[in-house]
């Protein structure tokens, strides 16, 4: 079998230009997942009933459903309560909802795996329950945190070339452009694959610089902001 460069050569921009709207899209679906992420669980955690059940719904469809009939009913189902929007906000819409699902469940995780005494010391010296998340929850959750959301990014990234069933010009897409113009699918779809290899290896090792860094050579205790290991007493009575 001989391979066609050209293919590669001729086509790099709009493989380029995939990539590009491909971390694009995963940028908004990150910080938009993230955002319903900490939301949801923070409400989950109040335990409130109606609020909890809404939440658990939530969960449940959108890991019980295949992503690509997520993005079915978002994009078809928004004109059929009026409201007419491009492919790629509807796809963008679907895949946040989607990261968010399973960002709340990392949150929710983190935050109950800690000791409870913590939260009731905070509480005990008045802190407020924000003052009490920023200073004393938070920074503990974050390490921990790290290694899940980044499978759960790379997995998004990966899922995001279901956009192309509804034209969003992300990299899935732009490789059936090319492949529709040369009829090389075996050249295009292994430079697709390398694309997608590479930007979900880049975050990896991004992760494994953080953890590094700051994962295993640092104790929950010294994670706390300063202001709370001022007020705390960590050894042995905040993590009973």
């Amino acid at each position: 079998m001989t391979l066609d460069p050209t293919v590669i050569t001729d086509y790099w921009p709009l493989f380029v230009q995939g990539a590009f709207l491909t971390l694009r899209l995963a940028a908004i679906a990150f910080v938009g997942g993230m955002l319903i992420g900490a939301v949801c669980a923070a409400l989950s955690l109040l335990n409130i009933g109606p609020v909890r059940a809404v939440i658990t719904v939530y969960l449940a469809l959108m890991r019980g459903i295949p992503f690509i009939v997520i993005v079915f009913l978002v994009h078809f189902g928004l004109p059929a309560f009026g409201m007419r929007t491009p492919a790629i906000v509807t796809g963008t819409v679907a895949l946040t909802l989607f990261a968010g699902a399973y960002y709340v469940e990392i949150i929710r995780g983190a935050v109950e795996a800690l000791p409870k005494g913590q939260w009731e010391s905070a509480r005990a010296i008045g802190m407020s329950p924000v003052a009490a998340a920023r200073h004393v929850i938070v920074p503990q959750i974050i390490s921990p945190s790290i290694p899940p959301i980044v499978n759960c990014t790379m997995t998004m990234i990966k899922e995001s070339s279901v956009l192309s069933a509804i034209t969003v010009s992300e990299l899935t897409y732009q490789g059936l452009i090319v492949q529709g113009n040369t009829f090389a699918p075996f050249e295009v779809f292994i430079t697709v694959a390398l694309i997608y290899w590479a930007i979900t290896m880049l975050f990896h090792m991004l992760a494994q610089a953080y953890d590094r860094r700051f994962g295993a050579s640092t104790g929950r205790s010294s994670r706390m902001s300063p202001i709370a290991a001022r007020y705390l007493s960590i050894d042995g009575k905040s993590g009973t």
